[in-house]
């Protein structure tokens, strides 16, 4: 293997250059919008949906404490494990379907590190100018015009930093009483930690790291090219089209001077987020953002060529061939995914909103009582799921002869509330000895839902 020692000087220092600043242009087109409109609406959501109400409680809600997602009108509890579960390998099945389709759609338009990417570098357009005027900033002596202007841009991105970590805290505590408590210096020590960690995390990431994050610390990038074939859209220079490429005149009969379409104006490589030269061919640093296509595009225009010489095609179809959307993996991919989203959707909407809990005392198998009695010690915990309160009934079922001691007529549970109840059961050694399979039920009087929880009654032997 070569080592730092074995390369020419110049190659063995640029393993350890520091990583040059990326200046995108801005460029305007349907991509260009498309990636405003998906980053304005995913913004907007992310800091918006916090504040929703419903029911007088948060719409969205993690409370962690009290071990309680509110999702709407839907409160899941520990016990609805399994439905995040599933929900997370649908998220990550509709990752490889799109993945397998369109590429990288995921990282150019929806992922966060994306979205908050851009909506910082709109910021840093907004107070130092265009690419070449943020270029001349950087290398002009620091003057008031400069300081203004570098200032303007941290009092933006430290103020949405903050606001982006009270936002993702307020998921996990209520944002209303968060916001205040920390404007009012009486929020507790972690709410400030989470705070400001998750606001540093946002201005470091989205400020400064930018497409350094993508390539070297996203795992997806690395293992995107296993979801890859030749029939998946990606985005593409026409090499066939374009080379040779070289300057030219608009007025130039360059097919005559044997030259291809692409001018080599560079324009592709000045909008790229990550810096890259997409005629090089496909690369793991392309989060397919499109922005050279628009650039290219309005390149052709201007010089009165066809559009497309970089655009979204595949390697088939790049080559002649024929593509192939309809595949294999799609169709497993797509399969899968119905399956899990309609058991998800039918299991959720058939979920009976009661959970019921029977815990035996086991410090102890039986009691005597007198008159050839015996009596076992249970722990009774009813959960009532739904957000407004309930009551219920609660019976045993078993042997003959056995009774149920200790549970009132009617139970009354708050909404989202746990009911913890110790009850005995007693039954007699001629009708119920040894062990014996007893099952509670508890009855919704409302809606008439019941659940039924079996246990064991343990006795002496005849």
């Amino acid at each position: 293997m070569a080592t730092a020692k074995d390369m020419p000087a110049g190659q063995a220092a640029a393993l350890y250059e520091s990583a040059k600043k990326i200046y995108p242009r801005e460029i305007k087109g349907r991509f260009a919008s498309l990636s405003k409109i998906a980053t304005l609406t995913l913004l907007g959501l992310f800091y918006a949906v916090p504040w929703l109400n419903w029911d007088d409680r948060q719409a969205f809600l993690f409370d962690l404490p009290a071990r309680k997602f509110y999702l709407l009108g839907l409160t899941l509890w520990p016990q609805d494990f399994p439905f995040l579960a599933v929900l997370l390998i649908i998220a990550a099945l509709t990752l490889f379907f799109f993945t397998a389709l369109a590429g990288r759609l995921w990282c150019g338009f929806a992922c966060p590190q994306t979205v908050w990417t851009e909506a910082f570098i709109w910021m840093e357009q907004w107070t130092e100018g265009t690419r070449s005027q943020r270029m001349k900033l950087d290398k002009a002596p620091w003057s008031f015009d400069k300081l203004r202007r570098k200032g303007s841009k941290q009092f933006l991105w430290i103020t949405f930093s903050l606001w982006t970590g009270l936002t993702f805290v307020g998921y996990f505590t209520p944002i209303r009483s968060l916001g205040a408590e920390l404007l009012t210096l009486n929020a507790g020590g972690w709410a400030y930690f989470w705070t400001l960690f998750y606001g540093f995390a946002t201005y470091g990431n989205a400020g400064y790291m930018r497409e350094q994050v993508c390539k070297y610390m996203c795992p997806y990038a690395r293992f995107q090219s296993a979801m890859f074939d030749k029939d998946t859209l990606i985005i593409s220079y026409d090499e066939s089209r374009g080379e040779p490429r070289g300057s030219r005149k608009r007025s130039t009969d360059y097919k005559a001077a044997g030259l291809g379409d692409c001018i080599d104006c560079t324009m592709c490589v000045q909008v790229c987020p990550t810096g890259i030269d997409i005629r090089e061919g496909l690369q793991y640093e392309c989060i397919a953002c499109a922005a050279c296509i628009d650039a290219c595009d309005s390149v052709m225009d201007k010089m009165g060529y066809e559009r497309g010489l970089v655009r979204y095609t595949t390697h088939h179809a790049l080559h002649g061939e024929k593509t192939h959307v309809l595949r294999p993996r799609v169709f497993v991919y797509a399969a899968l995914l119905l399956i899990l989203s309609g058991g998800l959707v039918t299991a959720m909407a058939t979920r009976t909103p009661i959970i019921l809990d029977v815990i035996r005392d086991r410090n102890q198998l039986y009691r005597e009582l007198p008159g050839g009695e015996y009596e076992n010690i249970y722990t009774i915990k009813i959960i009532n799921q739904r957000n407004e309160a309930r009551e219920f009934r609660l019976t045993v079922d078993g042997p003959d002869g056995i009774v149920l001691d200790g549970a009132p007529e009617v139970i009354s549970v708050a909404g989202g509330d746990v009911f913890s109840l110790p009850v005995r059961v007693r039954s007699s050694t001629a009708s119920a000895p040894g062990i014996n399979t007893i099952d509670f039920t508890v009855v919704d009087l409302d809606s008439r839902e019941s659940l039924v929880e079996d246990s064991r009654l343990i006795g002496p032997l005849p």
